[in-house]
């Protein structure tokens, strides 16, 4: 092969590499921006059911406090709060740094008697499986996984409060996924301070 062949050869093997290699920087940059975008909404969707958690764990301390509840609902609600303050812990703990604080709440309305109590738990639970359900479309595999071992016990919990106050435990064959305002909207109706 003749000298200046083997030159455009190597020019072009050089420039082949080249564009390789920005074709893989692009293809890499890409990449790592769209891990960063599931990250941010794995990151959006965990502190929106954190707001979820802060409110149970909330509503049920404030309900156990007031020494109003007896017999089964007492059960049901020191039951619960223990689960809702290991999901509480759990989704913390994957946050790290990036969990949003606990926000104000007043559930005096809410606790004002038994059957506000009731009446609250069965919304709040029907609400966090239904926040649960609507933001498992947009995670990563893992955190709907994880979120999916926690959504089970919520439609468990839902279940039993509906089953203590004599409504019916499942009135639907499935729940309606609610979107991040919904969820917003009906923690305040409850008395989470957002």
């Amino acid at each position: 092969m003749p000298l200046h062949q083997r030159a455009i050869d190597r020019t072009s093997r050089a420039d082949l590499l080249r564009g390789a290699g920005v074709a893989f920087a692009g293809i890499t940059a890409l990449g790592v921006a769209r891990l960063a975008g599931a990250a941010d909404r794995d990151q959006d969707a965990l502190n929106l059911l954190l707001m979820v958690e802060y409110a149970e764990v909330g509503l049920y301390s404030t309900a156990l406090e007031g020494n109003r509840l007896t017999g089964e609902l007492r059960s049901y609600a020191r039951t619960v709060l223990g689960h809702e303050r290991d999901h509480l812990a759990a989704l913390k703990q994957t946050l790290g740094a990036a969990a949003d604080p606990e926000p104000r709440q007043d559930f005096a309305k809410a606790t004002r008697s038994t059957e506000a109590f009731a009446d609250a738990a069965g919304r709040l639970e029907d609400l966090a499986v239904s926040a649960y359900n609507g933001q498992a479309t947009g995670v990563s595999k893992k955190v709907f996984v994880a979120a999916a071992t926690i959504v089970s016990v919520e439609a468990r919990h839902a279940a039993w409060i509906r089953s203590i106050v004599g409504r019916r435990p499942a009135p639907d064959a499935t729940d309606t996924p609610l979107k991040r305002d919904e969820v917003l909207d009906g923690l305040r109706d409850l008395g989470v301070q957002l």
